[in-house]
């Protein structure tokens, strides 16, 4: 019974050892759900946190309650015989000894009385070890059983809080250090090509400002403060992160410039090695695509239409590297 609560409710040895009988709350009716107020004490919380109470419904048998109604039935006869014996006895676990009658007086390493007349009450860890080393297991199941049903079955908190089981739980299992590694490369991978691919943080507008500089592919709204400053000052990025970046301006003269350009990439991706291409253009690409998203196929496909021989120009200096910063 003591296995069956722990994988059911995730509740340690000790909790168990403790545990008082659960009083049923009043239900809508006959017919109606068993709601079980079940109080658990745990020591290792401190002074003045030992306390905390949990509702358990039993309302068919896949429900959290129902195993404490099996409990209780298979209890009822030797709770009525130890209230006789002891009454106001409000101890969850008895079970009753097959040896000698049972001292009123014998204590468990709790301090708590563990047993009286041939019943005995709660799970000592005591008791765990003995069974443990009487079925030939290294140690008392409640403490690897424990951590297996948080850990790998239940995967969320049992009686502690959420950041007690990833610390002492999740992150300490290496079954879960070995699931979370592709998962945590996948995320990883997700927020670099996010951060460079998607953002695209150039201001459009309808004509150009005489105070911007002009670059290969926008204006440059504030040159001396850039987000991507050089040794000496300036701008050290390279053109095409001039759409990700919040100086950059763009206007209708610049979209049939970046329109080449995004045409010229698509076909640099036939030519290229695809790992290369992408290390190299993907997020440029991405970016001049989310341009294209902003400002319509119609705009685009007359920017096309409009690219000058000094847009080409341009373009191929670009891409061949002979443009710097």
């Amino acid at each position: 019974m003591g296995v069956l609560l722990l994988a059911e409710h995730g509740w340690n040895l000790s909790v168990i050892n403790r545990l008082k009988v659960p009083q049923a709350a009043p239900d809508a009716g006959s017919d109606g759900p068993r709601i079980y107020r079940v109080e658990l004490e745990k020591h290792k919380r401190g002074t003045g946190r030992y306390f905390e109470t949990r509702n358990l419904t039993d309302d068919g048998p896949s429900s959290p309650g129902r195993l404490i109604t099996q409990a209780l039935e298979a209890t009822v006869f030797a709770r009525a015989a130890v209230h006789v014996l002891s009454p106001g006895t409000n101890r969850f676990l008895i079970w009753r000894s097959a040896k000698a009658p049972l001292n009123d007086r014998t204590q468990d390493e709790t301090g708590r009385r563990s047993g009286i007349g041939v019943f005995g009450f709660g799970i000592s860890g005591c008791t765990a070890n003995s069974w443990a080393t009487e079925h030939g297991f290294s140690s008392s199941p409640f403490r690897r059983g424990r951590r297996t049903v948080n850990t790998l079955h239940r995967r969320a908190p049992g009686q502690n809080s959420q950041a007690t089981h990833d610390r002492v739980y999740a992150l300490t299992d290496p079954q879960v250090h070995q699931a979370a590694i592709p998962v945590i490369a996948e995320a990883a991978e997700a927020a670099v090509a996010k951060a460079h691919a998607t953002v695209f943080t150039a201001e459009l507008r309808e004509g150009a400002d005489p105070a911007d500089q002009p670059t290969a592919t926008a204006d440059c709204h504030d040159y001396a403060n850039s987000p991507y400053p050089g040794p000496g000052g300036g701008c050290s990025a390279s053109f095409l992160m001039c759409l990700a970046c919040l100086n950059a301006r763009i206007h209708p003269a610049h979209h049939s410039r970046l329109a080449h350009l995004h045409h010229a990439l698509d076909n640099l991706r036939t030519a290229l090695d695809p790992g290369h291409w992408q290390r190299q253009w993907e997020y440029g690409h991405a970016r001049l695509e989310h341009l294209k998203g902003q400002l319509g196929a119609a705009v685009w496909t007359r920017a096309l239409a409009n690219v000058t021989d000094t847009d080409r120009e341009l373009i191929a200096l670009l891409l061949n590297g002979d443009l710097a910063p």
